[in-house]
């Protein structure tokens, strides 16, 4: 019988995929889209058009699109126009997906008259389902879209434990988390294995932490297994001389788990569903706050992590305008 704690729904797979698209966007294109990495100059950086993309799919008859990404970047190869890579992550078969990319193209093309580029990851099961075009020809009018169609099934587990790229652990993640549903002694030792691999595959401590944070979350585990989980990272760590995931834990508890998703959602007992959007909401604040100003300082970090939704809130609309972190958090309005 399923053990209430492994009760995952498709759609709760959206939001450690946003998390680490925007944590670690060239590494992925650099995985699954090689030739538009190298298409791109970096120099110029990039920007996520979250505003706009909720404009294109405003009233859209198209589905649900939580899990979309819209990516504003500049290529290198002189010319000054910027392409609009439009990223879309299915964990499961979707009737009129292929509708849904090119409906996404052409709205996107008519609002900013760029070129978009439209990336599939198919995160399914179905190995025949490999949707690649949308088309219709009548009457001798024609329509036709090709889009480029990445399956994670098709990638090999022996080659992605040897790449050093965060994606290659992350479809790693995705494809255990997949297999060993309703397994949870399979489960556990594919995520032991998976955390492991974290430290000799070369990454940073960062790194470490962010992906922890995927595999914590896709590879979720029942609360008794979980606690024997982390006493095994903490006696890895402390043989490793690498206190990265077992330090941010203790930090999480000491100040009310200011890092948020990067130590995973059930950290700690009783966290439940309100709880888990707010420490979403104080993640993204995070991320926004480090893009425009760089390191955030304590003080911040602290107020992030014990504040309530409706502060969290105010925080991310005031930030559109400010000009320092002074001016987030202050108290006049």
């Amino acid at each position: 019988m399923m053990e209430q704690d492994e009760i995952h729904s498709n759609d709760e797979f959206d939001v450690p995929w946003k998390e680490i698209i925007e944590s670690y966007f060239p590494d992925l294109l650099l995985f699954f889209l090689p030739v538009a990495h190298d298409g791109i100059d970096w120099e110029r950086g990039f920007e996520f058009l979250d505003k706009e993309l909720s404009r294109i799919t405003r009233e859209s008859l198209i589905g649900d699109r939580r899990m979309d990404k819209l990516v504003k970047v500049w290529r290198r190869d002189g010319v000054d126009l910027w392409v609009l890579i439009h990223i879309e992550i299915q964990g499961d078969r979707k009737k009129n997906f292929e509708l849904g990319m090119y409906v996404y193209q052409y709205r996107a093309f008519d609002l900013y008259q760029v070129p978009v580029v439209g990336l599939a990851i198919l995160a399914d099961e179905d190995e025949h389902w490999r949707p690649t075009e949308f088309s219709y020809d009548i009457w001798g009018v024609k329509q036709y879209y090709r889009f480029i169609s990445v399956k994670l099934l098709d990638y090999s587990e022996a080659a992605l434990e040897q790449s050093n790229n965060p994606f290659a652990m992350v479809t790693l993640a995705h494809l255990h988390a997949k297999r060993t549903k309703h397994r949870t002694e399979d489960r556990y030792q594919a995520k032991w294995n998976l955390i492991r691999q974290l430290y000799q595959n070369g990454f940073n401590r960062q790194q470490v932490i962010d992906l922890f944070c995927f595999i914590d979350w896709v590879l979720h585990l029942p609360d008794e297994a979980d606690k024997r989980l982390w006493k095994e990272i903490a006696d890895f760590e402390e043989r490793k001389k690498m206190p990265y995931i077992s330090s941010v834990e203790r930090i999480g508890q000491q100040i009310g788990q200011r890092i948020g998703q990067q130590i995973g959602q059930r950290i700690g007992e009783g966290i439940g569903e309100k709880r888990g959007i707010q420490i979403g909401e104080a993640k993204i604040l995070m991320r926004q706050l480090q893009h425009r100003f760089g390191p955030v300082p304590d003080w911040a970090n602290e107020k992030i992590a014990k504040a309530e939704p409706l502060s969290l809130e105010a925080w991310s609309l005031r930030f559109v305008n400010a000009q320092s972190l002074d001016e987030v958090f202050s108290d006049k309005v």
